[in-house]
């Protein structure tokens, strides 16, 4: 059986991770590779009714700490429901996003505090780490005009603008610096061609899985 490996794709919006995670789960199924595909947050019928409060319900005047205390429970029934079972089974979980985003998003971004961040996440994950988190980069004008494009409507939060966006990649630069298991990759290029870096990464690092 294939050892459970679990593999977070992440960066700031429209950088492309959604479109890398289904070019991923479709090589894996080319190679008989057992996975599961989910996002965050979402996955659960728990976390699927907090994404479109979260997201979708613009109407709201939403604190950052209630925003932060629903992303965790979503993420914690992630956790129990999908990860643990995945893993336990020997499966790959590839997941669109994971705690690494609420650093970004929720302490860089909305400037909660780091450590308050974290104390939340280590209640909501029970201390689970991906194997492996990459981060697609872009700079934030591009990543907008790529959604622009694309004919993309921006969701709640992607509707804090710019300087919002900005602060979430040094974010995810700043964490690639100090969080363990952290790669990022230049996400300009073609799908194909970032979809070929990533496979390349996996492959050397976790052989044994991916090769």
């Amino acid at each position: 059986m294939t050892e459970g490996r679990f593999i977070v794709l992440e960066g700031g919006d429209g950088v492309g991770k959604t479109t890398q995670a289904a070019l991923l789960s479709s090589w894996l199924t080319a190679r008989e590779i057992p996975h599961i595909l989910a996002r965050e947050p979402g996955g659960t019928p728990v976390g699927e009714a907090i994404r479109e409060i979260v997201l979708d319900r613009g109407d709201l005047e939403m604190p950052a700490e209630s925003e932060l205390l629903l992303i965790l429970a979503a993420r914690a029934a992630f956790v129990h429901d999908i990860v643990r079972p995945a893993l336990e089974d020997g499966q790959v979980v590839l997941a669109d996003r994971f705690a690494l985003s609420t650093l970004a998003y929720q302490g860089y971004g909305r400037g909660l505090d780091l450590g308050d961040v974290r104390d939340g996440l280590r209640i909501a994950t029970g201390g689970l780490r991906p194997d492996l988190y990459i981060v697609l980069d872009l700079p934030a004008e591009v990543a907008g005009d790529r959604q622009r494009r694309g004919g993309m409507e921006p969701d709640r939060i992607e509707k804090e603008g710019d300087g919002f966006l900005q602060s979430v990649r040094a974010g995810y630069l700043a964490l690639a610096e100090t969080e363990p298991g952290v790669q990022v990759l230049d996400a300009r290029g073609t799908p194909e061609q970032v979809h070929a870096t990533i496979r390349e990464l996996l492959e050397t690092c976790f052989p044994e899985t991916f090769q």
